[in-house]
């Protein structure tokens, strides 16, 4: 009896722990999936490739170009989150960044604090690098133009519901004369209903 009362235990206790583990389901990085109803990855990609391919498809770029016969060359600047909520605005640089340099439509060069890590590389190069290896200081193509932006956001909410709007702005600059060569806007609205807590 003692046995079978152990068993009904272990096999009671194994049910009640597998109840607990953690569920992982995996996901194709492109599919949509809110969970809080806050800015999420999906945001950063679809506000990043849509802000994106209407900066490259402004006059400012074939002005550019043929004025001077060269692609021009662009820098994100700092992106702003102004927003209620944290952020991780790297992401959404780095979606900008990725969609900028894949469409083989302009030139792209390193963002300040990635300068600075270079620099300190060729500087370590002087010192220690075969002549023939070397990478000579003074050489870095200058950026024509800086895009800088920032999210804001609005949220309104009664009770267990609540509307999220975001607004991203940014906003190209041309580095020679300080002109504002494209101004470009995305909102965002998301309208989220909070479970209730009670059964």
């Amino acid at each position: 009896m003692a046995r079978m009362m152990m068993l009904v235990w272990m096999v009671t206790a194994a049910m009640v722990l597998g109840a607990c583990a953690t569920k992982v389901e995996r996901m194709e990085v492109e599919e949509v999936q809110d969970l809080s109803g806050q800015w999420n990855d999906t945001d950063s990609r679809l506000v990043s490739e849509e802000m994106i391919a209407d900066v490259l498809s402004r006059p400012w770029r074939s002005a550019f170009e043929q004025q001077n016969g060269k692609l021009p060359t662009v820098i994100v600047g700092g992106i702003r989150n102004l927003s209620q909520e944290h952020i991780n605005v790297n992401t959404f640089v780095r979606d900008m960044e990725r969609a900028l340099i894949n469409s083989g439509q302009v030139s792209f060069v390193a963002s300040s604090e990635e300068r600075g890590e270079i620099r300190g590389e060729r500087m370590d190069q002087d010192l220690h690098a075969r002549e023939d290896t070397r990478k000579p200081m003074g050489q870095e193509i200058g950026a024509d133009f800086m895009l800088k932006g920032e999210i804001n956001t609005i949220i309104d909410k009664e009770g267990k519901r609540q509307v999220r709007f975001y607004q991203v702005d940014l906003t190209l600059i041309s580095l020679a004369d300080n002109r504002k060569v494209w101004v470009g806007q995305k909102k965002i609205k998301k309208f989220v209903t909070k479970p209730s807590l009670r059964p």
